[in-house]
């Protein structure tokens, strides 16, 4: 990495742009980066870090606040930076994150951050990237290392190695490993804690499993666990076996005792089976002998109802023959009824409809005739019934189309009145409206020229105030020039008694045994002595002060002066040669000239209104005087067709009423619909009359019939022979259960065998039933027993291969988590076999302290004149807990290793930057070789005496070998004289600036 460029603007202390040609300072290969306390070195490495990777080192970033408080409101802060990196020319340019003011209104926004990052190639920028996180990783990725191992290797931080030279090891852990990455160590140690737990946490669970299985064999077998047990030793092979054993043996026990109990369960069932049989055989002989007395008895009592029997079947004989004959009874009788209803409903139709059609004899035909001709009327009338509507109508219409006529007639005589009113006024309205507009147009010049003179007024009373304000900023200026010249002769004259005084300043300052700096003498016979009041350097400074005061005022009073001057010549111009009252009365008259015309003025759109409004009305009017005679014409025509139409429908109503005593078609309609209703409904019962007739005719024939199918004489024998519908279920139920009981009991006697067994003799069955009971008793007991042992033996099977498993499951958790929580704990450097109680990252980073150590000797034995050597112990230090990052120095002048704490000041800087270049070196070579053709130095040389001084020069120059370029940052006096390539960095009040100077 070489850097060639850097440009700042808003950034840190540099309220404008300042620049840095580090081409030119890398001419001379050391350079000095110098200014006052707070003027800004450090802001260059800041902006350096900052177009890199777009932060700063250290506390600085955290504070996020990188734009000047000097810069203008709106200025960016922005950092440009070229920089070959990897052989490749490039050019980033960043921007921070700010608060602007915005563009519209007042306030502050946040503008973000931004980076344009650009190749030179050919000679030309080509644009790579303008994304924050892209830009990152490729700059990391040239550079080879990240922002923290950058600032160790190329900025060696101000202070930040003597805090790193005295830490503990604790804190040189944490920085070690931010530099070397080695976080997949600590990321082992972790694993293998994390690992160690859920190891615990399995074997745990496995290891209550087993006694979860162990429960479970001494509950199924009733035998309490062994008590000399323990669970924590039966993952070994032994343990595991003799707990197999002994479940092994309660198995074999279970097993030995199912066969012996099921061997009994077999027996028993054998004696219960044959008690059965001789049982159940009883139980049979006793069954069918009751069966045969029982139906003996049952024969002998159907026997004595065989007469009551034969009256049932034959009365229920009888009721179902003339079951038929009952409804055809119903319905001819029904019939009959029928017929007479019919016949009174014919004759009193008939006689209403020959009264209603005027018939002197109502026959169907002589009605069939009469109705046929009223329906012939009635449609006459109804195909007239939609004119006489139509008549109603145009009498209700003529009317109002006459009220029309007259009204509109009325209405088109004051339209053209109205229409012929409109053209003069038009020609009125036009005139109006072109005089508003003259006055507009004279209103638009009068108003610039009421700006123009309120212009030069307010200029002639700022003239006349500003020409106030100078003459007494000039007295001001005046009297502070006064006091100037006064405190500047004060100064003069404090000088010069000063020099007087200053042999017996220095004589003050001789101490015994001391050379004089004038003579070199160490022997003062007689020093001078100061006069009482003698000034001295404090009162000269204070006098120095006192003129800077001063002559500020004096130039920000002279400034005063020099403005109010410009302002006073700019007024003048402004107001011209008129005085202010002329400039008053001028913009009087305007005004009021202005106030007549605006009147005139804003009534131009209300009569550019008036006017459209009125020609749109001319237009109007004419377009409705055409409507409205074209209506009137309309309306003629169609009061005479409609008066026409009238007459005619009248006289077709005349012709269809004559002759029927009614006075309008509707009631005649009603008229006809009323015959044509009385004859058909005459029709309709002399049909129902011969309906009926034909219906008794069938019904009589029918029953006839049916009485003679059923066996009887006549209808009235066959109805006595009927049965109520309950009384012929009863009596047919009652027969059918008869012949059943019959059948039934002589099926019973007929069975082959039965009669002769009323001379065996019955077993006594009480006795037997005892006996089965208690074969059966012992059967159930034996079973519990067999099923009890076979279920034991079942389960304990089982539990013994589950048990199996679960010892097999655990016994390599077992063994895993001792080897992984000894593993665990001595790389935690908690093992007692880790002699320096080391983490294995501790480890990793003493070894690459060591070569920090190595590469820092190098350097530190020429820069302490070979006195000094830091030593790397795994030895934990005072109030650690842990080892392996401690560090000695060596004092070869006494031969005894030291805590760094000892050093003086000027010796902890030595070895402090020694081990600074050490570290450079180790994590240069750890981030893969990079080159760092650019290095800066920060502060501490002032703790340094001349000698030392020397030899770390002497170092520092060194590094320049291979074309490196070495910035250091001091604000030492003697390094401006040691170091003649500078780069300056002077503050002010407005901001720090950059200068080269060779």
């Amino acid at each position: 990495m070489r850097l060639h460029r850097l440009e700042v603007t808003a950034f840190g202390p540099f309220a404008d742009t300042v620049s840095v040609d580090f081409d030119q300072l890398s001419d001379a290969g050391l350079f000095l980066l110098s200014g006052a306390t707070g003027a800004g070195k450090t802001s260059v490495l800041d902006a350096v870090c900052f177009a890199l990777y777009g932060d700063v080192p250290g506390d600085r970033g955290s504070a996020r606040r990188l734009r000047c408080d000097q810069a203008p409101p709106g200025l960016a802060p922005r950092v440009e930076l070229e920089v070959t990196l990897s052989g490749r020319r490039f050019r980033l340019e960043r921007s921070p994150a700010w608060e602007r003011p915005k563009k519209r209104g007042t306030g502050l926004t946040t503008a973000q951050a931004s980076v344009t990052l650009s190749e030179r190639v050919g000679g030309v920028w080509q644009p790579l990237s303008s994304r924050l996180d892209e830009t990152g990783h490729l700059v990391t990725a040239l550079l080879g290392m990240n922002l923290g191992q950058f600032t160790q290797v190329a900025l060696l931080p101000q202070g930040r190695f003597q805090t790193f030279l005295r830490a503990r090891s604790e804190e040189r852990h944490q920085l070690l490993q931010r530099l070397f990455r080695t976080g997949r160590f600590e990321d082992v140690e972790r694993w293998l804690r994390e690992r160690r737990v859920a190891l615990r946490r399995e074997s745990d669970g496995a290891q209550r499993s087993v006694a979860q299985q162990l429960s479970r064999v001494s509950e199924a077998a009733g035998t309490p666990c062994p008590d000399d047990r323990d669970l924590h030793d039966l993952a070994a092979p032994a343990g595991a076996g003799a707990l197999l054993a002994w479940a092994a043996d309660l198995h074999a026990g279970a097993s030995a005792r199912a066969e012996e109990s099921s061997a009994a369960a077999e027996a028993a069932a054998g004696s219960e089976a044959e008690l059965r049989g001789r049982l159940d055989e009883a139980r049979d002989l006793h069954q069918r002998r009751r069966r045969l007395d029982e139906a003996r008895v049952e024969h002998a009592r159907l026997a004595g109802l065989a007469t009551a029997h034969a009256a049932d079947v034959s009365a229920l004989d009888r009721a179902r023959r003339a079951a038929p004959v009952v409804p055809l009874a119903r319905l001819a009788a029904g019939a009959r009824r029928t017929v007479r209803a019919a016949e009174a409903e014919a004759a009193r139709t008939s006689e209403a409809a020959a009264e209603m059609l005027d018939l002197l004899f109502a026959d169907r035909g002589t009605l069939e005739q009469a109705v046929r001709d009223a329906t012939d009327l009635a449609a006459g009338v109804r195909a007239a019934l939609p004119r006489e509507a139509r008549l109603r109508e145009l009498t209700a219409e003529i009317p109002a189309f006459e009220a029309r006529h007259t009204s509109l007639t009325g209405t088109a005589a004051e339209t053209r009145a109205t229409r012929g009113a409109l053209p003069a006024r038009i020609l009125d309205l036009r005139e109006q409206l072109s005089d508003a507009r003259e006055a507009a147009a004279e209103a638009e010049r009068i108003t610039a020229e009421v700006a123009r003179l309120r212009e030069r007024l307010a200029a002639a009373e700022q003239f006349v105030a500003v020409t106030g304000e100078l003459a007494a900023a000039r007295e001001d200026w005046l009297a502070a020039r006064e006091l100037t010249l006064s405190r500047h002769e004060e100064l003069l004259a404090l000088r010069q008694a000063r020099i007087d005084g200053m042999a017996a300043e220095l004589a003050g300052a001789l101490a015994a045994g001391a050379c004089c700096p004038v003579c070199g003498s160490a022997e003062h016979p007689a020093k001078a002595s100061s006069a009482p009041g003698s000034p001295d350097d404090r009162t000269e400074r204070a006098a120095q002060r006192a003129l800077d005061d001063v002559k500020a005022d004096e130039l920000a009073r002279d400034l005063r002066v020099r403005d109010l001057e410009t302002r006073l010549a700019v007024a003048g111009e402004k107001a011209g040669p008129a005085s202010r009252d002329e400039l008053a009365a001028a913009l009087d008259d305007r005004c009021a000239r202005l106030t007549s015309l605006q009147e005139r003025a804003d009534r131009a759109d209300h009569l550019a209104a008036a006017l459209e409004a009125a020609e749109a009305e001319l237009s109007g009017l004419g377009e409705r005087m055409l409507v409205q005679e074209r209506e009137l014409a309309t309306l003629a025509t169609t009061l005479a067709r409609c008066r026409e139409e009238v007459a005619t429908v009248r006289d077709e109503m005349a012709a269809l009423l004559t002759g029927s005593g009614r006075s309008d078609l509707g009631a005649l309609l009603e008229l006809h619909r009323s015959r044509i209703e009385a004859g058909e409904r005459a029709i309709r019962a002399i049909d129902e009359l011969d309906s009926a007739a034909s219906a008794l005719l069938e019904a009589e024939r029918a029953l006839t019939e049916a009485v003679g199918e059923a066996g009887f004489d006549d209808v009235e024998a066959a109805l006595a022979a009927t049965l109520t519908a309950d009384r012929l279920a009863s009596l047919e139920r009652e027969v059918a259960g008869h012949q059943r009981s019959l059948a039934a009991v002589e099926a019973v006697l007929a069975e082959p065998g039965l009669l002769e067994l009323g001379d065996v003799e019955l077993p006594d069955l009480d006795r037997l039933v005892a006996s089965h009971e208690q074969a059966l008793a012992a059967l159930g007991e034996a079973r519990t027993t067999a099923s009890r042992w076979t279920t034991r033996r079942d389960r304990l099977d089982g539990l013994l291969t589950e048990l199996t498993v679960a010892l097999d499951a655990w016994a390599p958790l077992r063994e895993e988590l001792e080897a992984t929580a000894h593993l665990a704990s001595f790389v935690d450097g908690k093992a007692a076999d880790n002699r320096w109680q080391m983490r294995l990252s501790a480890y990793v980073l003493a070894y690459r302290l060591s070569q920090v150590v190595a590469a820092a000797n190098e350097r530190l034995g020429r820069m302490s004149d070979q006195r000094y050597t830091l030593e790397h112990t795994g030895r934990r230090g005072a109030g650690e807990t842990r080892g392996g990052l401690s560090l000695l120095v060596r004092d070869d002048w006494s031969g005894e290793s030291r805590d760094p704490a000892t050093l003086s000041g000027g010796e902890t800087f030595v070895v402090s930057l020694a081990l600074a270049l050490g570290l450079a070196d180790v994590i240069t070579h750890e981030a893969g070789g990079a080159d760092l053709d650019t290095l800066f130095v920060d502060e501490g040389f002032g703790s340094l005496d001349a000698d030392t001084l020397d030899d770390v020069m002497d170092v520092l120059d060194s590094l320049r070998d291979g074309g490196r370029v070495v910035g250091v940052v001091s604000h030492v006096a003697e390094m401006r004289d040691r170091i003649p390539a500078q780069l300056l960095v002077r503050k002010s009040r407005h901001g720090s600036t950059l200068a080269v100077a060779r």
